[in-house]
């Protein structure tokens, strides 16, 4: 199976909206980020991408008619070559709000899971892969200065643009709904059923919730045995 359709947007324009979209229009699978938990192997897979250069595309989207959002992204010229059939969607969306979503949820998440559980596997494996996917690939490092970052998302879209072929790319805001995808994809429109709007804002701050726990956990341990020796030694 060839991958239909590839997702050239950045993370936080969509892309969970615009996976369920395209799922329910027949494109099942659709790879997403959210992919790697779902089938873990994949984590080693684009770990390989990302830091040996390996390039087993056949393998990793085995199953898969489309992929969006990143790591996929990150790659998108070389999927766009790779399969020479597939359609690509840009999806857009202000820089400004853009930056602040990415920057309250998946930046956030990255920069606050704790030393010790990013070293656990298959954690450690994954969290290498997305900073060199994205941090430091895409980003150089820098998303911390919110007008470089917005800059490099910019420079994203106008290379996107640049380098597709205008009959094979549809730049895209999911709030524009069924219409122009489906004029894009040559699909009917799905009757009576609303454009998804899936937002994961909410469960990634419970996240960040668990996270800034656990990142105490070593801490409340060691109080605890400090506490049970002193004891102890009163004993």
């Amino acid at each position: 199976m060839a991958l239909e359709v590839i997702g050239a947007g950045f993370g936080r324009t969509g892309t969970a909206s615009l996976r369920e979209a395209l799922e329910h229009l027949g494109f099942v699978k659709c790879h997403h980020m959210f992919s790697l938990g779902e089938q873990r192997n994949l984590i080693r897979a684009w770990h390989d991408v990302a830091l040996k250069g390996a390039r087993n595309w056949d393998e990793i989207f085995e199953g898969y008619r489309a992929t969006v959002d990143w790591p996929s992204t990150a790659f998108y010229k070389e999927l766009m070559d790779y399969y020479p059939d597939a359609r690509v969607v840009l999806t857009v969306r202000d820089p400004d709000s853009w930056y602040g979503s990415t920057s309250e949820t998946i930046y956030a998440i990255y920069t606050t899971m704790p030393g010790w559980l990013r070293r656990l596997p298959p954690l450690a494996t994954g969290f290498e892969m997305i900073r060199a996917t994205i941090w430091q690939g895409q980003f150089q490092g820098r998303f911390d200065d919110p007008e470089a970052a917005k800059a490099i998302f910019l420079k994203h879209v106008e290379d996107v643009k640049a380098n597709v072929p205008p009959h094979r790319l549809l730049v895209y805001h999911v709030r524009e709904g069924w219409g122009p995808l489906c004029e894009f994809l040559g699909v009917p429109v799905p009757g009576n059923k609303p454009f998804p709007h899936v937002n994961e804002r909410a469960e990634m701050k419970r996240d960040l919730v668990i996270l800034r726990l656990l990142g105490k956990l070593p801490f409340v341990i060691l109080a605890a045995v400090l506490a049970w020796l002193g004891i102890s030694l009163l004993l």
